[in-house]
């Protein structure tokens, strides 16, 4: 098969992407944070070989199949993902790996997996302005023509608007939070991560691409991406990487835990950051998912390989502020990309530790399937590299229904009323952006 680097003019991977919002299955993984040092890089993939939709049972066994089949270098010298699998794995996966209970039906339903396999790929580099159409030869020139037919990206329209509305009152919430404490005075768990889940019909005049750019506008992440296939859609603005892997086995993980609200104010802005840095619950929050991290990537990592070169070290993004811990390892010989999912999914940061016990509490409390919510998405590559976010500030779109989540780690210190409150903080953007304010 031959293989083919193709220019591109650098151009807006956003603006390039629309005309492919319809497709079968077509993934945009979009650096919106500028400026942040996770978002150099940008990638448009379309036209997939193959598509993997979850069905009830694993896909794992089929994509380790298909990634020995594909496994391959990459270019030196380019982005690094040049063509392999992309798309989202929903948190309800989980379920194919341990032994947990069923959540409570809901619709809309969404399927397991969205991976798409793809022999070319679009990438964009943000600190050179460059941008390159890598694959296989064919593929690589169908998907630049494409690209190259983009028609200029129209204003974001913001006229269309609905206000989507939440599964519990709050009272209803609060005591659920209340439950989650109770589990931990009982020495069932040290913290659990429970979410709240809005939903609201999409009005007339609203896509889901727009839709997106309207939360990219809003509250732009390192790890954005849009995702349609499997007669669905993802739109996201994660600011949370999941799992890093480069083709020598280096595993990197950033959990997130502890949040505070961004202010206008610029003096208020900073008491809110010191405040969150200086948080013993929001510390021991973190510290907690650090350890459980740690553990996780025990499972597949060399021993002694295991850091953790930064603890609960406050991150500032658009719309938020954050304590972020980054853990790193090198795996095993033998270990690759899938054993290093079967061991870590889903993200230990939305769910709490213990993990399993959190997990199942999370299936007694929550009033619905969570879907994309808390699963991860982004690229696995044919060199065994791979890249992918926590599925978090996330809305899944399908038959025009909106679903949104959002959540927090509830320890023995958690203030149900301030709980609540975190969850608006962090669904806020996503509920403006489907409501049609600009701010």
């Amino acid at each position: 098969m031959a293989w083919t680097v193709l220019d591109l003019p650098a151009a807006d991977p956003v603006a390039l992407f629309a005309p492919l919002a319809d497709d079968p299955l077509a993934v945009l993984l979009d650096s919106a944070a500028q400026g942040d040092p996770r978002s150099r890089y940008s990638y448009i993939a379309a036209d997939p070989v193959d598509i993997l939709i979850g069905d009830g049972t694993s896909p794992f066994p089929r994509l380790k199949a298909r990634l020995a089949a594909r496994h391959k270098s990459s270019v030196p010298g380019l982005p690094p993902f040049q063509g392999g699998f992309a798309g989202w794995l929903s948190y309800d996966l989980g379920r194919q790996l341990e032994r947990l209970p069923a959540p409570r039906p809901a619709a809309p339903n969404f399927p397991d997996c969205v991976l798409g396999e793809f022999n070319a790929v679009a990438a964009f580099d943000h600190h050179s302005s460059q941008a390159w159409v890598i694959g296989e030869d064919k593929a690589a020139h169908n998907l630049r023509d494409r690209l190259m037919a983009a028609p200029p990206l129209p204003d974001l329209d913001w006229s269309a608007g609905t206000q989507a509305q939440p599964d519990l009152p709050r009272d209803h919430y609060l005591a659920r939070i209340a439950r989650v404490v109770d589990y931990i005075r009982a020495g069932d768990v040290f913290q659990a991560n429970l979410a709240q889940r809005f939903t609201a019909a999409a009005p007339d005049g609203l896509d889901a691409y727009s839709l997106y750019r309207r939360m990219r506008h809003l509250a732009p992440g390192p790890f954005s991406a849009f995702v349609a296939g499997g007669g669905c859609a993802l739109a996201a603005v994660s600011p949370e990487r999941f799992l890093s892997l480069d083709a020598q086995g280096q595993v990197e993980t950033r959990p997130i835990k502890g949040t505070r609200p961004r202010h206008a104010d610029p003096t208020r802005d900073q008491e809110l950051a010191d405040q969150l840095a200086t948080s013993a619950k929001d510390r021991a929050e973190n510290l907690m998912i650090l350890d459980l991290m740690r553990n996780d990537l025990s499972r597949v990592c060399a021993v002694g390989s295991i850091r953790a070169p930064q603890r609960m070290a406050l991150e500032t993004f658009p719309a938020i502020h954050h304590l972020v811990s980054v853990v790193t390892g090198q795996l095993r010989p033998g270990q690759g990309v899938v054993e290093l999912l079967q061991a870590t999914f889903p993200p230990g940061s939305i769910t709490g530790a213990p993990k399993i016990r959190a997990m199942e509490i999370i299936a007694e409390l929550e009033t619905a399937p969570r879907g994309p919510y808390c699963g991860t998405y982004g690229w696995i590559g044919d060199d065994g590299a791979m890249d992918l976010a926590v599925a978090i500030r996330v809305a899944a779109w399908r038959d025009r229904q909106v679903v949104l989540h959002a959540g927090g780690g509830i320890t023995a210190d958690s203030d149900p009323a301030a709980e609540y409150d975190e969850t608006l903080v962090k669904a806020g953007p996503l509920l403006r952006a489907l409501a049609g304010e600009t701010r």
